[in-house]
């Protein structure tokens, strides 16, 4: 399958309550994301744009039980959806010149070949809402992303319109969001209000999807979301990283990427030490820092091996539990911190690096985690970063829920390449072949 950019499209549900606030349509609303969405896609993104129905299909729902009395919940929904197909006409006309002719309402129909940096989306069929329908789309396009536009800035532990004490919440996985719609049991129910529905939940819990919900009236701050730089929202995560995640048990492989079996094996063990002296190897052949540091250093094996070589190596780790397993001999160089906060003056390190760290960040944390290893290296920044193309993975890790940022290799080219101080070196460091690893060294300027 083709994809437009050579990258996987930003899956943007776009609220129904946006295009139709109060029954009328928004048209300065439409003006902004029609000029917002053509300057990213000059910059090299794609979109799939999802439509909601907004008051609209209300309206249309309590005429119909108004004449009536009763309405079917199976009517009820197809009068929705023909809502959000009106929507998603009036979008595909404005994107007429860049968007992809065919409107998806088949989400069993996949397209193929297509070369339009962006693609319209709406409603499907009666049991789920349009959330339902851009989960689909991100399974079915690779997205692992789904930034959901709303007329709210947070998700609330309960409805702000109903209690004044409601508190927002920045992040929560998804089993807190299922207990926030635990009231409807996990059942579809045709005009619901709520964040994101119980159905399309279940299945971006299934598939590890990220979420992100926001006002779709910030613009500004859709861009940060989209760049990866800090922004105001909720996320929705398949599992909370933090310092306590990384306990005894994820460093001693019985949680997290590695294969439980193997890495508990003595032969594991053998190959993760290989492993780390050979990366320690081709440091100092290829770099030969007189220091470093290591970000993200676990137990410290790799400081190890590199203090074996004659470097003076440093590492930092957010775990306490993965310090005290680190040797004796390797403690003293070792300390806890963040990588969001480095704990190092300015251009301390010849070299700074990362071995499978960034992709285990928030997507709001990576560009100022990025930053922070530019600050404190004087010289040379090296990431390895887990990346979509690196296919092996699924050949010998596990299924890892602390992989929150799995982006394209494009994705981090463009991340680094906004930092004005440095420069992507392409050919000055051995690199096994992109379905291995993909590896980044930066200098700097």
């Amino acid at each position: 399958m083709f994809y437009p950019a050579k990258e996987a499209p930003i899956i943007i549900s776009v609220g129904g309550s946006l295009i139709v606030p109060n029954g009328g349509i928004d048209n300065k609303f439409l003006s902004r994301l029609n000029f917002f969405i053509r300057g990213e896609v000059k910059r090299g993104r794609c979109f799939f744009l999802v439509t909601g129905g907004g008051r609209i299909a209300r309206h249309y729902r309590d005429a119909g039980k108004a004449v009536i009395g009763n309405v079917t919940d199976e009517d009820l929904d197809w009068i929705a959806i023909h809502a959000t197909r009106l929507n998603a006409h009036l979008l595909r006309t404005i994107f007429e010149d860049i968007a992809h002719p065919r409107i998806v309402e088949n989400y069993d129909k996949k397209l193929k070949n297509w070369k339009e940096p962006v693609v319209i989306g709406a409603g499907w069929k009666p049991g789920w809402s349009t959330d339902y329908d851009a989960v689909k789309l991100a399974i079915d396009y690779r997205g692992k992303v789904i930034i959901n536009l709303s007329n709210i800035d947070w998700v609330y532990d309960k409805d702000p319109n109903k209690y004044k004490d409601a508190k927002p919440i920045k992040k929560m996985v998804w089993e807190q969001m299922e207990k926030l719609v635990k009231p409807n049991t996990g059942k579809w129910i045709p005009g619901l209000s709520a964040p994101f529905d119980p159905i399309a939940s279940q299945l971006a819990k299934k598939h590890q999807l990220t979420v992100i919900i926001t006002n779709g009236q910030d613009f500004k701050n859709l861009e940060r979301i989209i760049d990866g730089d800090c922004f105001k929202g909720t996320i929705i995560m398949p599992c909370n990283i933090d310092a306590g995640f990384y306990d005894h048990e994820y460093y001693r492989g019985r949680k997290g990427e590695y294969r439980v079996s193997f890495v508990e094996s003595f032969f594991g063990r053998i190959f993760h030490n290989l492993i780390n002296f050979y990366r320690a190897f081709l440091i100092k052949i290829f770099i030969n820092p007189k220091n470093c540091l290591d970000v993200g250093c676990g137990i410290g094996q790799l400081v190890r091996w590199l203090r074996f070589f004659g470097i003076d190596s440093f590492g930092i780790e957010i775990s306490k539990d993965a310090l005290e397993l680190a040797d004796k001999k390797t403690k003293p160089f070792l300390k806890q911190g963040d990588i969001t906060d480095i704990p190092y003056k300015d251009n301390q390190f010849d070299l700074v690096f990362t071995y499978d760290v960034m992709e285990h960040l928030e997507r709001s944390k990576i560009k100022k985690a990025a930053g922070e290893t530019i600050r404190v290296s004087r010289k040379y920044i090296f990431h390895k970063i887990y990346t979509q193309e690196n296919f092996w993975i699924t050949l010998t890790h596990g299924k890892d829920f602390s992989h929150l940022s799995v982006f394209t290799k494009r994705y981090w080219q463009s991340l680094f390449g906004s930092f004005e101080n440095i420069s992507i070196l392409r050919s000055s460091y051995f690199r096994l072949p992109l379905f291995f690893e993909t590896i980044f060294l930066l200098k700097k300027k």
